[in-house]
């Protein structure tokens, strides 16, 4: 398997965890899927940048899934899943690439 960066998989684990919970209605299946792309960033976050980098990104993870609900309640839950997973991206990128 090849190196995927850091930002798209988390992205992707937002994404990808509030679909998942989403559409099967199993809520701690959405936090499965969530938990392993968090764990899959942290671990590329860890080899590109340094343990700092990592912890540090991986607390921006959770924050951003905790702020996609309230700002679900403004602007709609895939809006805000969406604006959140782009601001993601846009601080592992800028990270990684500053510190890598």
């Amino acid at each position: 398997m090849g190196n995927v960066p850091g930002a798209v998989v988390a992205a992707g684990g937002l994404v990808g965890g509030y679909g998942v919970a989403r559409w099967t209605g199993k809520r701690p299946l959405g936090g499965v899927a969530l938990a392993a792309a968090g764990a899959v960033a942290a671990r590329e976050w860890r080899r590109s940048s340094g343990g700092a980098a990592a912890a540090g990104l991986s607390a921006a993870y959770l924050a951003a899934f905790a702020g996609a609900h309230p700002l679900a309640r403004k602007m709609g839950a895939w809006p805000a899943v969406f604006a959140v997973a782009g601001g993601m991206a846009v601080a592992s990128l800028v990270v990684t690439r500053r510190e890598g």
